[in-house]
């Protein structure tokens, strides 16, 4: 049989085989779903309206730069993280306070490590200085060499000891230049002023974010006695508490102090209220008091300027260049870089009662150390379980472990101190511990000898 070439469809339906099934169609892949917005459309339109209005914000050179130039010295992020490794390597465990450097003592092991440390601290500032000279040259022709430029030039470090490199790993560079701005936000006819690009100490650890800035405000210890008395009354504080609380807030800002700057990430308040990266730490409590406590008062300090925060306690803000509303780590992170966002926190810590009281509220619900359970190993063994009352009862005894938890986050070494001098005492419960409340308290000591505050009732 011919074909002329072509096969007969049904010769060919043969040789293929039986027809595959019909490939069933695939849905789309699901959008992904947004969580519930705390802001309308309407809303966060309203908000970049707001904020782009004339004089609202601006960013400019500080006023120095026309004399000393634009490019400064200033302390890495990256060399500051650095450094904190480092303070970690030679403190042996020991935390120290954030107002105090670290550096390895003569005659330890780690003698080697300060010296080149201090000698790579110099050199860098140095560099640093002389780029800064060059470059503020061009602007400036005629502007004389600065002090740090022109010194001699520090010894070089050398090759970093391998010891400290194995333990704290190779140093970035611990200066640079940088060209800071000053921000201006403008609320309610007040004008709010931010420098970013801080300066700080040489070897500060905590420097985290160049965008960040400070500002501070009256602090407590400046305020008038019967204005925070009735703060601490409005907050349900006693009288004692009151005492205690506004000793160590001598220590700590003022309400409307504000730092975006270091590992707190956004830090609020006079103890300092902090968001950390998540955006879920104790800022968020303070705001969550006050929103419920007093709404209104909250909708006119937090969310008519697009700042919010959702149950669950995140942090939640409104881009006012965007629009975009941002939670959590997006949020905190806006805030460090938006000054219009910061000022907003200073805003209400200067005028808002409620956001005061909001602040002293959730200050002693977190660090108030009175009834923190305390439980201590005795030489042979034995546990004796209680609370902190039951060994301190004085308030320069209740403000010193208040200063710790309030700088550290805990009380410790509060029980290894009990049990110190509980052994050297041969004491066996801590209604005998209680009769050597000052030893104990001396040996607590932190940023400040609330032993000597006469202003505060004392040990027996």
């Amino acid at each position: 049989m011919r074909f002329n070439g072509c096969l007969p469809a049904i010769i060919l339906f043969a040789l293929a085989g039986p027809l595959a099934p019909a490939r069933a169609q695939q849905p789309p892949p699901p959008l992904p779903v947004a969580p519930p917005s705390l802001f309308s459309d309407d809303e966060r339109a309203a908000l970049v309206a707001y904020w782009a209005e004339p004089g609202r914000y601006t960013a400019t050179a500080p006023p120095e730069a026309a004399t000393a130039g634009p490019w400064q010295v200033r302390l890495t992020p990256e060399g500051s993280v650095w450094l904190l490794g480092y303070q970690k390597a030679v403190a042996a465990g020991v935390r120290l306070p954030p107002s105090v450097d670290a550096r390895a003592a003569a005659g330890t092991p780690q003698e080697q490590w300060e010296a080149w440390v201090t000698a790579r601290l110099a050199r860098d500032r140095w560099d640093a200085a002389r780029a800064a000279d060059a470059a503020n040259r061009i602007v400036l022709p005629n502007l004389p060499p600065s002090a740090a430029a022109s010194a001699a030039p520090p010894p070089a470090p050398g090759p970093i000891p391998p010891s400290l490199l194995g333990a704290c790993g190779n140093p970035p560079p611990l200066a640079n230049v940088v060209t800071p701005l000053v921000h201006s936000v403008r609320l309610d006819d007040e004008t709010y002023a931010y420098p970013d690009n801080v300066r700080l100490r040489e070897r500060y650890a905590y420097y985290r974010f160049p965008r960040g800035t400070v500002a501070y405000g009256p602090a407590l210890r400046d305020m008038p006695d019967a204005e925070l008395a009735g703060l601490f009354a409005d907050a349900g504080y006693s009288p004692s508490e009151a005492r205690v609380a506004r000793a160590v807030s001598r220590l700590e800002g003022g309400f409307e102090t504000v730092n975006t700057y270091d590992t707190g990430f956004v830090s609020i308040g006079f103890i300092q209220f902090v968001t950390l990266s998540t955006g879920k730490e104790s800022l968020s409590e303070v705001l969550m008091q006050q929103k419920y406590a007093d709404p209104e008062a909250y909708r006119r300090d937090f969310r008519r300027f697009g700042i919010d925060v959702a149950g669950d306690f995140t942090l939640t803000v409104v881009d006012p260049a965007t629009g975009a509303e941002l939670a959590g780590n997006a949020a905190v992170l806006k805030v460090v870089e938006d000054k219009r966002l910061t000022a907003v926190f200073q805003r209400a810590g200067r005028h808002s009662r409620a956001f005061r009281v909001a602040q002293i509220k959730i200050a002693r619900q977190h660090y108030w150390p009175m009834y923190d359970p305390l439980s201590v190993t005795l030489t042979d063994g034995t546990k004796v379980e209680g609370r902190v009352i039951d060994v301190v009862r004085s308030e320069a005894g209740m403000a010193t472990l208040f200063d710790r938890k309030v700088n550290r986050g805990s009380i410790a070494p509060f029980a290894e101190t009990v049990a110190q001098v509980m052994a050297e005492r041969g004491l066996k419960t801590l209604e005998q511990a209680r009769a050597h409340e000052r030893e104990i308290v001396t040996r607590m000591k932190y940023r400040a000898d609330f032993l000597a505050d006469p202003a505060l009732g004392q040990p027996e």
